[in-house]
């Protein structure tokens, strides 16, 4: 009898094991290139110029361990990303900032920026590899250009959107680094990715983690410290372009369970390299170094007054600014602000952060755009295209119409948008070419409410500009 109940728990062990066995494990997610009318070449070409921009911009560490280090994290990453998604035409580099937001963002093409506040807020390297794979992930499925393709923009060629470039757009306080196509940029098409691509980059991410002998949950864990840097304030600069798809440290962790983990790496580097940073000068702030500031001194005022007080009439007293390729007379209680392209002259309470955002109310903003074409017209309308796509609601508000800005061809075009403070904004645009080709351009903004107070000042500083640089 003992023998006989023996061997029914021995059937009953060996029928569990069989039904365990046969139970399917949960399998990895497939993740699918979004439609893309670019070619990697065309990526790289993007990230190339955008890159040399962000190193013009932004305060690059030099240290050789810590950009060793960096390196070494990326270089695993790449060896094990999906052989079909690693194009070899790519050019990665793995570059480290000294700025001071917990932020990283990866160019098409290859190029990856890490800023010093990721290292700072990680608890151990997994995080940091963690945030890289993500960005590695958006480079090789190719968000950037996916972007650009679901814009369905005609003007949007390859040349021009390089062209354009003088720089990308990155989000938060990246942001104004590159394109300076104009103020608004182009990065909402490059690097501003829907939630739909933050949740691929994240599965991605996780798969690349694993192969590289990373445990993926350490990506989940890096984004709960990213969320919650903003304190109950405001987002986070990661935030600003990567906005969270939701639910994001359960589908991490549940990808994590279905996927084998390679060979564990070597982490040893990871508190030497702390305790670099630490021992470096405090970081940038970003929205310090690429906000506009002042074009006469370098300084870079967080705010011109409070937007939403009222604004004033201008005193009536001109000066005479010298801005290299231009001279013009504005108000000399208005505020110049510097970037790196462009500069505004604003009044006070017309320019500075509201409802968590800078909003720029009133004022001029003379500024140097590189142009898609040697025609006036064309090369215009194809930069307010542009303008257009990250600004949905812009709007032509009439004819556009010839003049002469210093005695050469202009068109002026009146645009509409909504106000930040409530109502509409009427933003007039001027342009003409220098004679190397660069489309300079001048424009206006007021709210609809307080465009009569203003017209005359906009008048006399448009009748003001002459162009200086040499014929």
């Amino acid at each position: 009898m003992q023998r006989q109940v023996h061997a029914a728990a021995l059937a009953l062990a060996v029928l569990a094991y069989a039904s365990s066995a046969g139970a399917q494990a949960p399998k990895p997610t497939e993740i699918k290139l979004p439609k893309n009318k670019y070619t990697p070449e065309q990526d790289v070409q993007i990230g190339r110029q955008a890159a040399a921009e962000v190193r013009k911009q932004y305060p690059i560490i030099t240290d050789e361990s810590i950009a060793v280090y960096l390196t070494k994290l990326g270089d695993r990453l790449v060896a094990n990303a999906p052989p079909e998604l690693n194009q070899k035409v790519y050019e990665y580099s793995f570059t480290p900032v000294n700025v001071q937001e917990i932020n990283a963002f990866a160019l098409p093409g290859g190029p990856m920026f890490v800023q010093r506040g990721m290292f700072e807020a990680a608890a151990g390297e997994g995080e940091v590899v963690g945030v890289m794979a993500h960005e590695l992930s958006h480079v090789l499925l190719r968000h950037g250009t996916a972007n650009a393709t679901k814009a369905e923009n005609p003007w949007m060629q390859i040349g021009q959107l390089a062209g354009a470039l003088g720089g990308a757009m990155v989000g938060g306080g990246i942001g104004s680094a590159i394109a300076q196509g104009s103020q608004f940029g182009l990065g909402t098409l490059l690097l501003r990715y829907s939630r739909d691509f933050e949740k691929q980059a994240d599965l991605l991410g996780s798969h690349i983690m694993a192969q590289a002998g990373y445990d993926p949950r350490s990506l989940a864990h890096m984004f709960e410290t990213i969320a919650g840097e903003s304190k109950g304030e405001r987002d986070p600069q990661w935030l600003s372009s990567h906005p969270d798809p939701g639910n994001r440290t359960a589908y991490i962790n549940k990808e994590a369970a279905s996927l084998t983990l390679g060979p564990a790496p070597d982490m040893s580097g990871f508190n030497t390299v702390k305790t670099k940073f630490a021992a470096m000068p405090p970081p940038k702030n970003p929205n310090a170094r690429n906000a506009p500031g002042n074009a006469m001194d370098g300084s870079a005022p967080a705010a011109i007054g409070k937007p939403g007080q009222p604004v004033q009439a201008p005193s009536g007293q001109f000066r005479t600014i010298n801005a290299g390729v231009f001279q013009a007379s504005v108000p000399g209680d208005w505020t110049p602000l510097k970037e790196s392209r462009s500069v505004k002259f604003v009044p006070q309470n017309g320019y500075g952060e509201m409802n968590g955002q800078t909003v720029f109310t009133h004022g001029v903003e003379f500024g140097l755009v590189r142009p898609s074409s040697r025609d006036l017209q064309e090369a215009t309308n194809n930069w307010l295209n542009a303008i257009a796509q990250s600004n949905p609601d812009l709007r032509k508000a009439g004819d556009q119409r010839m003049f002469q800005i210093s005695q050469r061809s202009a068109i002026g075009t009146p645009l509409a948008n909504p106000s930040p403070l409530g109502g509409v904004e009427l933003v007039n645009v001027y342009t003409t070419f220098l004679v190397d080709g660069t489309l300079f351009y001048y424009l206006t903004v007021v709210p609809e409410a307080d465009a009569q107070k203003l017209q005359q000042t906009f008048r006399q500083i448009g009748q003001s500009i002459k162009l200086t640089d040499a014929r």
